[in-house]
């Protein structure tokens, strides 16, 4: 029996301009995974570049989400076209790449998302992301459901973020406060006021270049803080941060 390509939902709602919450994952687990998609969360961050995630974790947790209305995206450990070649054919359609300097490292982001001649994907005709050759629309819609998101986390970037908004294909720009805070010569302060400013100031210049912008914070005042800024895709807090928060909140009420 054959299928049609599923529509990538979370892409549709930032670029009709409404905020999506998400929440980062680190613990490259497939029962947090489980957990985390009954919550109603927009999105989830599969993170492959601070935590230990590999190409089996990153397939259990996509497994997992789905089968949720729940977006998985997994944030590759570089902008590497054999890595992401790789996570395309896993079923990935969602990809935040980090550290994204220049107009030219966000084009060949997204290259690696497209088939020749307008990318440079290796092409495989029987993988998960085509549900093993039933998806018979794939290659022809594939390239309109693909979402790249392009990460700015250093004063370079974000001098050059109107020229990366500005690619073609780039369909959002995320701000990484904690990178950006040790760039300022703030490492460890991504809420301190100037950082706080800048990233504000590249928001703003992201949406007047027609695309949406997205952040990662710690606290839910800080989410709709942000949100009210104008960004559209914002990540409340992680995985990993919940728990060591609970369990250590949990032992100071024992002690």
């Amino acid at each position: 029996m054959s299928e049609s390509l599923e529509v990538n939902h979370f892409k549709r709602e930032i670029l009709a301009d409404r905020p999506q919450i998400g929440l980062w994952s680190s613990l490259c687990s497939p029962i947090v995974a489980d957990i985390v998609s009954t919550v109603g969360f927009d999105w989830v961050l599969i993170d492959m570049e601070h935590s230990p995630n590999e190409m089996m974790t990153v397939l259990s947790q996509l497994q997992v989400y789905r089968a949720s209305k729940t977006k998985a995206i997994v944030r590759p450990p570089w902008n590497d076209p054999v890595i992401t070649k790789r996570l395309l054919d896993l079923g990935a359609d969602t990809f935040l790449f980090p550290m994204i300097q220049s107009a030219k490292e966000a084009e060949l982001a997204v290259k690696a998302c497209r088939y020749p001649p307008k990318g440079i994907r290796g092409v495989s005709l029987v993988q998960r992301a085509n549900r093993f050759g039933a998806v018979t629309d794939y290659l022809a819609r594939v390239e309109d459901e693909i979402c790249v998101l392009v990460q700015i986390e250093t004063k370079a970037a974000l001098e050059r973020v109107d020229e990366i908004a500005a690619v073609d294909g780039v369909n959002g720009v995320f701000f990484g406060p904690a990178d950006l805070s040790a760039d300022f010569g703030l490492l460890g302060s991504p809420g301190h006021p100037s950082v706080v400013e800048a990233i504000a100031g590249g928001v703003e210049r992201v949406r007047a270049a027609g695309k949406p912008a997205g952040i990662l914070v710690g606290e839910a005042a800080q989410a709709k803080e942000w949100v009210e800024r104008g960004a559209r895709f914002v990540a409340c807090s992680s995985d990993l941060n919940l728990v060591v928060r609970g369990a250590r909140t949990l032992l100071k009420e024992l002690r």
